[in-house]
């Protein structure tokens, strides 16, 4: 497998990164896990406008969907197109969420993305396997662990610490977590986790490699986050860039 960042700017594009968006591939198949705002520009900088042969979206905040909403312009009126439906894997609510994003009453956006229901437990999609599990978020919020070939990737998307983030992250090869949160300040409660916790909680799931992301960078300190996190998980860990691509 392979992980390419399209954004990993946390709650609203930074200066240099749009929001979440997670390209995997493996075996051709690249499977697309949120789709944040701004990352319509870097799929089309680092891979291309149709790149994606699915999608993911863990949950319906704006920083995880919103260019799924852009994109069906894309898709509708290409000069070449429409181009046949995609399958997105969302939340209950999506196909409603994304047409009232793209803002026209009474529309739709199932000639466009083909939905399927999340619930916990584990499926397919094209070479993956995938399991997805609820997260301590306050909307209906799902992690993610891809597997394939023997190897494991897991995504945290936005949690608080919680059980079914471990199993999730257990003896991951790539753990992807969110470290919103500066250690030693007062952080709302059930909402998002600090550079520490993403650090025990990698520790706690025994993964190979910790890869942080969803930092918010105009409100944090980036050095104080790894710094926080090496505290906690002794094993190999950065902050992923926009364009960074990882081997898992």
């Amino acid at each position: 497998m392979r992980l390419m960042v399209l954004g990993c700017a946390g709650s609203f594009p930074g200066p240099e990164s749009p929001c979440s968006a997670y390209l995997i591939e493996a075996e051709g198949f690249r499977l697309l896990v949120d789709f944040g705002s701004g990352a319509l520009s870097t799929l089309q900088r680092y891979v291309g406008l149709h790149a994606p042969d699915a999608i993911l979206l863990t949950h319906l905040h704006c920083d995880h969907i919103l260019d799924a909403a852009s994109y069906v312009v894309v898709r509708r009126y290409a000069p070449d197109g429409p181009y046949p439906p995609l399958p997105v894997y969302a939340p209950s609510g999506a196909p409603d969420r994304l047409a009232a994003v793209y803002g026209q009453e009474d529309s739709t956006v199932e000639d466009v993305y083909q939905f399927y229901g999340l619930q916990p437990g584990t499926f397919p999609i094209g070479p993956f396997t995938v399991t997805v599990d609820r997260m301590n978020h306050p909307v209906e919020t799902y992690g993610v662990r891809l597997e394939h070939g023997g190897r494991v990737l897991c995504y945290s998307s936005d949690t608080a610490p919680c059980e079914a983030l471990l199993r999730l992250a257990q003896g991951a090869d790539v753990f992807l977590c969110e470290a919103s949160y500066l250690d030693g300040v007062d952080n709302p409660p059930d909402l998002h986790l600090t550079g520490r916790e993403a650090g025990e909680a990698a520790t706690k799931a025994g993964v190979g490699r910790l890869l942080l992301t969803h930092l918010v960078v105009a409100w944090g300190s980036e050095s104080q986050t790894v710094e926080a996190a090496s505290t906690a998980f002794a094993g190999p860990l950065e902050v992923v860039r926009a364009g960074g691509t990882y081997d898992v």
